[in-house]
């Protein structure tokens, strides 16, 4: 149990460490087409977008009702979904 506690932590140690590489790249990356850097609110999408980020989805899932206020299900709740992260 412990050398698997060990390998553990050294394993989530390492994905760390890729994960704020992988963030600093992003940052690097956020900049204007006139190569100024971007701040607020368009720095975060392109982070997000370059960094791969899911939509969000649960906000959406919670969004997907009825005009009764029911949650919808099936075609109707993935159409609805679809709708809310920005698909056609």
């Amino acid at each position: 149990m412990k050398k698997f506690l060990i390998a553990l932590s050294i394993a989530l140690s390492f994905s760390a460490s890729a994960f704020a590489a992988t963030q600093a790249e992003c940052e690097a990356k956020a900049v204007s087409k006139d190569g100024k850097p971007i701040y607020g609110a368009a720095k975060e999408a392109s982070i997000k977008k370059c960094m791969g980020g899911a939509p969000a989805a649960p906000d959406c899932e919670a969004k997907a009702v009825s005009k009764d206020g029911k949650p919808l299900y099936g075609a109707a709740k993935e159409a609805s979904i679809k709708k809310c992260e920005g698909g056609k």
